[in-house]
């Protein structure tokens, strides 16, 4: 019984990111996300109480997900420069699992400038992101991998970096190898704070 709830769940969400990402959360109804994921209604308001918890679960979903693969990496990498340069590596992965689902993630702005609650949440990864590259970037450089630089600018710059890129991926999927790009920006900033032999 549990795995079937599970699977329903799965459903509407999968429906949901779907439908946001095609027609957008204003434009996408509860009765349209029930008839893509092939349940009912009842099943629908079970897991989730209206359409706004549902876009709030889809938005964890994916920065839970997000942030257990940036931890696995920090966890197995050796030095400050090989854990940053990996999770610059999960940009690839970050464009080809969400291909064709990209729009959802101005949905998530789009959403956040008009509901406070999803502002919230839209915001404190970013924020989160900040604070723990500039913590890595620290620690690099009172360990003596990266030169002096000033952490908490040289972090915004990182996730400015990658946010940069996946919004011009939105704009233009076939202009360029978005992924490859943003790899290559972030790698060639992150070697540039270390310190050079004398």
């Amino acid at each position: 019984m549990q795995q079937r709830s599970r699977e329903t769940r799965r459903s509407i969400m999968a429906a949901a990111v779907q439908l946001f990402s095609t027609r957008g959360y204003n434009a996408s109804s509860v009765a349209e996300i029930c008839h893509t994921a092939e349940v009912s209604k009842g099943a629908f308001y079970h897991h989730f109480p209206g359409k706004q918890d549902l876009f709030v679960a889809v938005l964890e979903e994916w920065l839970a997900g997000l942030d257990g693969e940036m931890e696995r990496l920090r966890s197995v990498s050796g030095s400050v420069t090989e854990s940053l340069l990996a999770m610059a590596g999960m940009m690839e992965d970050i464009f080809t699992q969400a291909a064709g689902q990209l729009p959802m993630f101005l949905e998530f702005w789009v959403q956040a400038a008009r509901h406070p609650e999803i502002e919230a949440l839209v915001l404190a990864p970013y924020r989160r992101y900040r604070q723990l590259f500039a913590g890595m970037i620290q620690q690099g450089i009172d360990q003596g991998e990266f030169a002096e630089v000033d952490a908490d600018m040289a972090a915004g710059m990182l996730v400015s970096i990658a946010v940069g890129y996946i919004l011009q991926g939105l704009g233009d999927p076939t202009g360029m190898d978005w992924s490859k790009q943003v790899q290559q920006g972030l790698a060639r900033m992150i070697r540039s704070m270390q310190r050079r032999s004398e």
